[in-house]
Formats: C-alpha cells, structure tokens, sequence
C-alpha cells in the first residue's frame, strides 16, 4: 500500500529553504512523535521521505491532525515488519538511501534483520539513527548489532545501566534527566509541561544533528555509522545553565538553591514572571542593567534603577527582595492588556505570556502554514 500526501502550502518563508537537502533519501521507521517530528524537519529542507509504517499503521493516525502536520509530504508504504517480504521492501529501498530512521528499543532491528552490519553490506554510506529512550549500553550492544557503536570511536567509558530496554515516554525521560524537577512554580510545586521537551528537543532536534553530521562525513569517507540518540542525555546536556548557575548562587547564598530559586528561575526581579490584575503574567527578561533602568522607569520605580545584581545587589539582600515586591505590586494593578499596550514601544524586554491561540493569532507567526507550522529559520536577503 503507498500514498503520497503532498502540502500545498506555497508560503516563500516555510520553503525557503526547501532545496538545501534535495537529493538526500531517508527511510523512516519511525512512529509517535520524534521520529516523523524529525523526518518532518528534514522534509521542510528538501529531503525526499519514505516512511514505512507497519500493517496497522503509525499509532499516532488516531490523532488525525497531528499525524498530518508530523507526514504531510512523505511517501508512505505499510508493510508487514515480521514477513520476510515485508523486510525484503525495507532494504529495497536501503540500497540507495541516505539514512534510515528508527525509533525501536535496542535489539529490535537485528531481530528483523536489518541490523548495521547487514544494512551496510547494501550500503556502505548509509547512516543509521536510532532514537532512544535511555540510550544503549555495553551490554545492550553485545546482544546484537542494532544499537551497538564502534568502541573505537568513542573517547569516553561506555556507559553502564540497565535502562537501555526500559519502556519510557516523554514524561519519564524529562523526570529522569533532572530537566522536570527544574519546571516548578514560583511556590515550589512540580509543573506539569505540555510541551514534550524530550521528543522533541531530545529526540528530533538532536536526531537532525547527528544525522547531518553524520551524513556529510560519510560523503567524505565513503563510510557510514549507527548513532543512537539517547533523549534522557540529550536532555540532561540542556540543564548546561542550572549546572553551573546552581554552584553561582550558592557562592553567595550558602545554598544549593532550589529550581524556582535559582540565578533564572525567578530568584533575580529583573528575570521572573509577574501575575497582573486580571490573573494574567508578564515576562520580564532584563538581565542587562540598561534594560532592568529602562523598565524602572516604565513603571514609575525611578528609585529602584541601581538594584540590580551587575551593581553588586545580591538576589537574596533586603533590598533585592524589595524591588521584587515594588515590581511585583506594579504589575498587579493592572491587566495584562495595559502592559501589553504599555510596554509596545519600550524595548526591556518584557513581553505577555502569550497562550497559544493568542500566539497563532499574533503577527510574529503570520506566515505559518495550514499546519500551525512555521520554520525557525529564515533566509536573509
């Protein structure tokens, strides 16, 4: 079975960059979430998509829209993953693939047999990405060649665990890289997101990466490789600003602080979020001293201008603690669409917290697609 869905958006800034990857092939196995967000980007620069999804297709078809907005633009075929014929149709298409994306748990690909060293016998180029959930260990590559990584080019111990067979989405691989304990409100209580941040940013984007980097130095090398992308890792990676602003506050405090209470978690008044009158909140994002004067003088506080953590006012001093409260009581006393208005032409960096049909309506996102989607890319002319 195979349909070709086709966008007919003509939008000049969501395919403006549309011939970038022209000419690269990818094969996706993917399913859900990561794998089609990924081959979805990859679509959006010009490559060409096969995705292959089994006889009763991509679990995430029952979502409808979502499903079109991750595949619009693939050729899709179903196939019987566990007949021979099925397998047979997959490596069909390997022989002249650039890529092959799967989203399995390790030993599955070998168990159908379209492990490395059988794939790179049909292609020797051909680079391999497997999105995980916890990454592969030395001992999940020793069962089979799936998920395993040439030890020799890895400059670091292998890891050791045993997660790399564990069930997981987005949720538990957020709670287990540390990145979900940092969601927490002004009170302290956990948030819970609905963004997937480990699909996404863990998943796609960093599939995206490896897979490009990976591509151009098999065009140089003739030679390709099987990456796995581990989504609690690459999340753990972003917490490269609670690391080391964690070790700076407690320089000062004596404390490791906790996520609401750190450097940019809402500790510094000139960096939170301030509730106004209608229930509403406002971003305020003037780190810089010019931009924490300006909004002093925004709202009246002239007297607060020199409160500030670059002249030597520390977030946890009295007087830090009652610019936060001056500020604060600022806000209150009047709706979000007054600060909306008000701060328009004043550039301190504070905006309104947007929700997200206010965002699709809002200018910034006038050329998104029929899919809500628009690139984070644009072209300079």
């Amino acid at each position: 079975m195979t349909d070709v869905t086709t966008d007919l958006t003509t939008d000049s800034i969501v395919n403006s960059m549309a011939d970038c990857l022209q000419g690269l092939r990818v094969v996706d196995l993917t399913r859900n979430l990561p794998g089609p967000f990924a081959t979805r980007l990859l679509a959006d620069l010009g490559a060409t998509i096969i995705k292959i999804e089994p006889k009763n297709g991509d679990p995430a078809r029952a979502f409808g829209e979502l499903f079109a907005a991750l595949n619009h633009g693939k050729t899709t075929e179903r196939h019987d993953f566990r007949d021979p014929k099925g397998i047979a149709a997959i490596k069909a298409h390997i022989k002249d693939a650039d890529v092959m994306l799967d989203s399995f748990r390790p030993g599955v690909l070998a168990g159908m047999g379209l492990d490395a060293k059988t794939l790179h016998g049909l292609n020797s180029k051909l680079v391999m990405v497997s999105i995980t959930g916890y990454g592969v260990t030395a001992q999940a590559s020793n069962e089979s060649e799936s998920a395993a990584i040439d030890a020799s080019a890895i400059n670091h111990p292998r890891a050791s665990h045993d997660w790399a067979h564990k069930a997981g989405h987005d949720i538990n691989f957020m709670a287990m890289s540390g990145v979900l304990d940092q969601l927490k409100t002004a009170s302290g209580e956990q948030a819970m997101p609905n963004v997937q941040f480990a699909d996404l940013a863990g998943g796609s984007d960093t599939a995206v990466i490896a897979l490009l980097a990976a591509v151009f130095a098999a065009q140089r090398t003739g030679k390709g490789r099987h990456i796995a992308v581990s989504m609690t890792h690459s999340l753990y990676q972003h917490l490269v600003m609670p690391k080391e602003t964690g070790a700076l506050v407690k320089s000062f405090s004596g404390d490791m602080p906790a996520p609401h209470l750190d450097f940019l978690g809402g500790l510094l008044p000139c960096y939170r979020l301030y509730k106004t009158l209608d229930n509403r909140y406002m971003a305020v994002g003037s780190l810089e001293l010019k931009f924490w004067q300006g909004l002093c003088e925004a709202l009246a506080l002239p007297a607060l201008k020199d409160s500030h953590w670059q002249l030597g006012v520390m977030p946890n001093s009295p007087e830090s603690q009652a610019a936060a409260k001056a500020v604060s009581d600022a806000f209150a006393s009047q709706t979000l669409a007054h600060w909306q208005r008000h701060f328009a032409p004043i550039d301190v960096c504070v905006t309104p917290v947007l929700s997200l049909q206010e965002a699709k309506a809002h200018p910034l996102f006038v050329h998104q697609d029929k899919y809500y989607s628009t690139p984070g890319w644009q072209l300079v002319e």
